[in-house]
């Protein structure tokens, strides 16, 4: 082969290389625009798998089945479990509270009686799938009841309605009317009877919701099998001071909370402070003589906790 041939083989080589660079470049530009559509398309499927899955068994890895012949029925509970509070409603605007979580009648109250008259709107608390839409007769527990299994672990129980809205294995949305204020079942008065349980154990809704405010306490609350019992009697005993039952954040951080009154005078003082906008646990540390240490054992968090303002901390 002379130097005149071999030079046209490779300007032929170059030239053909370099148009087969230049066509992969276009097609990875042309498929680019489609990878970007496919994964987005990917990430709405996803989506929408995990909100049928969520649809046909809220909370699964919590519960054993779905059952609508039960109110409530204990399963196993986790040592721990992050409640997300944030989509909420309150279940009625009504701020008075009638009869507390606890003792009542030489019985367990389960829940929180919070007054409304018949034929006021009951609202679903989360977003979640009805359970059961049940009545058990006239002066008998419940009265006509709905229970309402949501996503964040919850099951939230409405007692007494007077009309139930909704049917079981409804799909429904925080806010959702769900039923009608009542005086069914084993009531002296028009109210609704309001409880929220963890695998069939019943929590005290004042832990989560600020009936007073019509609001939630936090935007989560970390359930412990070994404290939820103490957290229950010291919601109880935290008021507002309209004299309202409920765990009031207000009151917290008053230096004499807890020294006489009744089940956590028993267990010993234990003070709390409210997360301002800008402090640290550094802060919050120094400013009641503790350490960073004692207050992440006393509320189980690391030292890397992102601090919100509101959250509840034990310092004592």
């Amino acid at each position: 082969m002379n130097l005149m041939k071999l030079k046209k083989l490779v300007i032929f080589s170059l030239f053909a290389f370099s148009a087969v660079t230049v066509s992969a470049q276009d097609l990875l530009a042309n498929q680019a625009p489609i990878d970007r559509k496919m994964k987005a398309v990917d990430a709405e499927m996803l989506k929408h798998l995990v909100e049928i899955e969520e649809y046909d068994s809220p909370a699964e890895e919590l519960y054993e089945d779905w059952d609508n012949t039960y109110a409530h029925r204990q399963t196993t509970l986790p040592d721990s479990f992050r409640i997300d509070l944030r989509d909420f409603c309150m279940p009625t605007p009504s701020r008075v509270i009638t009869s507390n979580f606890g003792p009542r009648w030489r019985r367990q109250h389960k829940g929180l009686d919070i007054k409304v008259y018949i034929g006021d709107t009951i609202r679903a608390a989360f977003s979640g799938k009805v359970r059961v839409v049940k009545n058990e007769g006239a002066r008998k527990g419940y009265g006509k009841y709905v229970v309402i299994r949501h996503p964040n672990g919850l099951e939230t129980i409405y007692g007494h309605l007077s009309k139930q809205l909704v049917i079981e294995d409804q799909e429904v949305r925080a806010g959702e009317p769900i039923g009608l204020g009542g005086n069914t079942g084993r009531s002296t008065g028009s109210h609704l009877h309001f409880e929220t349980r963890l695998c069939g154990v019943a929590l005290n809704p004042a832990i989560m919701f600020d009936f007073a405010n019509q609001d939630i306490v936090s935007d989560f609350y970390t359930f412990h099998k070994d404290s939820y019992e103490f957290d229950g009697r010291l919601a109880t005993q935290l008021r507002g001071a309209n004299g309202q039952y409920g765990y009031n954040p207000a009151d917290v951080n008053s230096p004499n909370m807890g020294k006489s009154r009744g089940d956590v005078a028993s267990e010993g003082t234990t003070r709390f402070h409210k997360v301002k906008k800008g402090e640290t646990l550094s802060s919050i540390a120094r400013k009641h003589g503790t350490s960073v240490n004692a207050i992440c054992r006393l509320n189980r968090i690391s030292k890397t906790v992102r601090l919100r303002p509101g959250q509840i901390l034990k310092y004592n």
